[in-house]
């Protein structure tokens, strides 16, 4: 026991906001490459042989995970944080653990009633949320729902936990939380669909519904890491409600609005599922896998990032440091559009290439998918710290009357896209683009208008046109290397596909780095350093 102390001691060590990032980067890449295992794994399995199956599993998620997010998700890691570490920096430790333990039990208790009621409503919520799917489609969705209703309880206690170590500057197993819970879904699609024998005994038939099985088993492994990362952390846990403690009761006062914010932006999930399940079988797995493809680079650049500055960026603001607030918040932005540019880039070029990953042989409409929403990849990357310098403030209102204005115009624009214009799920994905887009300039102009100095300035302009310049570059060389590496029929394996889109993504990151590095941009310097140490070792820029 004393030597799993030790290990957790040595892995819990506080890291900087580069170092934080960084570890929640590579994570969250081998997370997504354990999460495009488990869905070529499952796409192998049933994307083509059982489309109804498999629309079941993906429209199965949509109620469970919409009570997670509207209730706890993004709403506790940005009321809670702010709250907890300005009780920590003010050195009242009893508080902010006053404050957790009322929120890890008021969490489970309001979490445990919505699973409940998914499990009792069920077949009347799926009935509403795919209209669309057969008889055999709606009965799966309903039992695959019902099972992983319990997801939202566990998740709330995880999310918790998770919050405490990032407001805390302790990384490793918050990080390491999503591999495990894709692992476990792996376990399900592997071992539980064949049946599971206890002692002899036939106590599961297996199927598909093994796979919800795994989701479950899943949400307990993840909760069990997140439980071992607090382990030397000095966490009083109580197992009560403390409604008297001030902390606890800041973090209700805030809770609503970015709970609402939450749920309206997931219900757009909602209205997207309704329409795709009435564009015929596999259309909603689709749009679904094409949706997380696009949203990798958001969590690996966007959310990683802005994760890490959001703790740093809540201190500066409770010490009244507004202009280093401001430098923070416009360095964060700046690193965040270098970046995600020429992903963005690579991926619409490279978008065929990119769905083979879980479909062996590709598949044309999850492509075009894709391509449809490469502007709101690059706008939702840019998205989560825009919102995150308003929660840092404690402020969750603005961003929930933005966000309802731009859910009602994706509504109104995927209706419009995908039945008036006859677009099908391209007009869903169309829509996503054009609202990503209008949310961000709004978030930057209220901004602009709020920040003492403002957030854009000449410099920055400058700087973001030179990185639009330098992704012109990229653009040509990504569409050359395409070109010369067409995706062919024969590429129905990995081996065949990675090496090609490595090559592809290569050429065009160091045409992108060269230009950068020619036109100075400061953003540049630290990874032409860093590989120059990886490559030549002590030699100097």
């Amino acid at each position: 026991m004393g030597r799993v102390r030790s290990i957790v001691a040595r892995a819990n060590q506080s890291l900087t906001v580069r170092w934080a990032a960084s570890l929640l980067a590579g994570s969250l890449l081998a997370s997504s490459l354990v999460g495009l295992y488990r869905d070529r794994l499952l796409n192998s399995m049933y994307l083509d042989t059982y489309k109804v199956g498999i629309d079941a599993y993906a429209a199965a998620f949509q109620i469970p995970d919409f009570m997670f997010y509207i209730l706890v998700s993004g709403a506790l890691s940005v009321t809670f944080i702010p709250v907890f570490v300005q009780r920590l920096s003010t050195g009242n430790k009893k508080s902010a653990w006053e404050l957790s333990s009322s929120l890890i039990n008021f969490m489970a208790l309001l979490t445990m009633v919505a699973s409940v009621l998914i499990i009792i409503f069920a077949p009347v919520l799926t009935s509403i949320l795919a209209p669309g799917f057969s008889e055999t489609g709606q009965v799966l969705t309903t039992s695959m729902m019902r099972v992983i209703a319990i997801n939202p309880f566990l998740f709330a206690i995880s999310a918790v936990i998770a919050s405490i170590q990032q407001a805390i500057g302790r990384y490793v197993f918050y990080a390491l939380a999503p591999m495990i819970y894709n692992i476990g879904i792996i376990i399900g699609a592997l071992y539980f669909t064949s049946g599971i024998n206890i002692f002899g005994w036939q106590v599961f038939d297996g199927g598909i519904m093994g796979v919800a099985l795994g989701v479950v088993l899943g949400s307990i492994m993840q909760l069990t890491v997140s439980a071992i990362g607090l382990m030397g952390l000095g966490f009083d846990y109580n197992f009560k409600i403390n409604w008297r403690n001030k902390g606890f009761r800041a973090v209700l006062r805030l809770l609503p609005a970015r709970s609402l914010d939450q749920g309206i932006d997931y219900f757009n999930g909602f209205v997207e599922t309704n329409i795709a399940s009435r564009f015929g079988e596999g259309v909603v797995r689709s749009y679904q896998q094409a949706t997380n493809l696009h949203l990798m680079p958001v969590n690996l650049v966007g959310v990683a990032i802005s994760t890490a500055a959001f703790p740093s960026m809540s201190e500066n603001l409770s010490s009244g440091n507004m202009e280093k607030f401001r430098r923070e918040l416009q360095q964060v932005v700046r690193v965040i559009i270098w970046l995600a540019l020429p992903i963005a880039t690579v991926a619409y070029f490279g978008r065929g290439y990119v769905v083979s990953f879980i479909k062996n042989g590709g598949d044309p409409l999850m492509a075009s998918i894709l391509g449809a929403l490469i502007v709101s990849m690059l706008f939702r990357t840019v998205y989560h710290i825009a919102a995150r310098s308003f929660y840092a403030q404690q402020d969750t209102k603005t961003p929930l009357y933005i966000s309802l204005f731009s859910i009602s115009l994706n509504i109104a624009l995927a209706i419009w896209f995908a039945w008036s214009l006859d677009m099908g799920a391209l007009g869903l994905a169309y829509a996503q683009s054009v609202v990503a887009f209008v949310e961000v300039i709004i978030l930057f102009v209220v901004i602009q208008k709020r920040l003492p100095g403002g957030l854009i300035d000449t410099k920055m302009i400058h700087g973001i046109g030179r990185m639009l310049s330098a992704t012109g570059f990229t653009a040509i060389a990504a569409y050359l290397m395409v070109q010369v590496l067409q995706l062919q029929s024969t590429d129905l394996s990995l081996k065949t596909t990675i090496p090609k889109f490595a090559i592809i993504t290569f050429i065009s990151f160091a045409v992108y780095l060269t230009i950068c590095r020619l036109m100075k941009l400061e953003e540049t310097y630290p990874v032409l350093e860093r590989l120059q140490k990886m490559l030549f070792g002590s030699i100097r820029r």
